[in-house]
């Protein structure tokens, strides 16, 4: 039994495709896309009036399993990530013991068999990620890993960063740097600036990512390596990628989406779900970020999601983790990009070529023998974000209560309807 989605307005930034047509789907991949298509004894999914568009690819989220199940696991991810028009997601090394060896990959993959999405894993570019001896390329490479970050920990070693970069040539798999002079962030907690001081809490200066992001371009041209640059934050960083851009082929970037609608004016009232790192910067970095969206310099849009418990969240802000979770509000957050001046075309590629480029991997297309990775969207459809229907394990979000427009109403992964919001 195959799936017809009749009538949709597609979507697809692969092909460039836009306007209204009938997808079949049989198996798992699309085998037929026409302005009408007509068959018997078939699933109908009526998307008329609905944007249809390639399932989503977020290269930067958090799953915790193993050792913090008690935030999330690797299903409970998944099933917030469909609901988010997700269909391929890659999880971070920073699991308790970390994803540094061939056998914490090969966990991730075989319990990634019951997720109800693809989940790639990344491996840890050091041991233990105490940025001071590689971890094993090769035999993480072998058992599946994607890339390789020790996201949550800058590789502060210039040394070891550079070996590792010479590795990504061999393996051909990106490097995710988190850029962030950890001696200048050190206690800080939030955006350095006029509001931190009114607050009486440490703040992070942008130096602390410039500074990284700085030396890791000098590095990605001294070593020709994969070099991909997560979560940028700041105007000057932006500046830095699009100028070495122009001479350097193996660099690309990401913005996660709390970065493009909040500022720091967000973290007022101490609001704990609001503290993220790189932390909640000001508006003019965040024009500075659209503009690096609009033109290139940045590939494409993450969540980071990051959950953590209530208790977690509740210790104060000066002792309680960074991190929001992020996969059921990304892509209607996303939308309001649309005023920005970024087009539905652009705003979708930015969740589907973009990464799939910076991954390699055949994924985040609408087309003819393809894998059937497919979201049916209604841009009209007004919903607020309640607590109460949150999918995540985790429920620290500071969009809880926030009105949206435009909503996933099914995901498809993989020929199979995995998320339909009607139940």
């Amino acid at each position: 039994m195959g799936i017809l989605i009749k009538k949709g307005y597609v979507i697809d930034p692969s092909t460039k495709k836009e306007g209204v047509f009938d997808i079949l789907i049989e198996r798992d991949k699309v085998s037929r896309i026409a302005k009408r298509i007509e068959t018997k004894d078939i699933d109908v999914i009526d998307a008329k009036g609905m944007l249809v568009f390639p399932g989503l690819i977020d290269i930067h989220c958090h799953l915790r399993e193993p050792g913090r199940e008690e935030e999330e696991t690797i299903y409970t991810g998944s099933l917030s990530a469909v609901s988010g028009g997700f269909t391929t997601i890659c999880c971070m090394s920073n699991t308790s013991p970390p994803l540094d060896n061939k056998v914490a990959i090969r966990f991730v993959i075989d319990r990634a068999r019951d997720a109800l999405c693809e989940v790639l894993p990344i491996g840890a570019i050091t041991i233990n990620r105490e940025g001071k001896e590689l971890a094993p390329f090769g035999e993480m490479v072998e058992e599946g890993a994607v890339a390789f970050s020790d996201d949550g920990d800058c590789v502060m070693d210039s040394l070891v960063m550079r070996r590792a970069l010479e590795y990504t040539k061999l393996y051909k798999k990106p490097l995710f740097s988190h850029s962030e002079d950890k001696n200048l962030s050190r206690t800080g907690v939030m955006n350095e600036g006029g509001i931190s001081t009114k607050m009486g809490l440490s703040g992070i200066p942008y130096q602390a990512e410039t500074i990284m992001v700085y030396r890791d371009i000098s590095l990605a041209r001294m070593t020709g390596g994969m070099l991909h640059l997560a979560h940028l934050s700041v105007s000057e960083s932006v500046d830095m990628v699009r100028d070495a851009k122009r001479y350097i082929d193996n660099l690309t970037s990401e913005v996660a989406i709390h970065h493009l609608v909040l500022t720091e004016e967000d973290v007022k009232g101490y609001n704990t779900n609001a503290k993220v790192s790189p932390p909640l910067r000001t508006k003019k970095d965040i024009t500075a970020l659209i503009k690096g969206l609009k033109d290139g310099t940045i590939d494409c849009i993450v969540t980071d999601h990051a959950p953590h418990t209530e208790e977690e969240k509740g210790a104060g802000f000066e002792s309680a983790p960074f991190g929001m979770i992020g996969f059921e509000t990304a892509i209607s957050l996303s939308m309001e990009l649309k005023q920005k001046g970024l087009s539905l075309m652009n705003i979708i590629s930015l969740f589907t070529t973009g990464p799939a480029r910076v991954l390699g991997i055949d994924r985040g297309c609408i087309a003819e023998g393809k894998c059937a990775d497919i979201v049916v969207f209604d841009p009209e459809r007004e919903w607020i974000y309640r607590k109460e229907e949150i999918r995540s394990r985790s429920k620290n979000s500071p969009f809880i209560g926030r009105k949206m427009k435009g909503r996933v109403l099914k995901t498809i992964c993989k020929g199979k309807v995995v998320f339909s919001l009607e139940g």
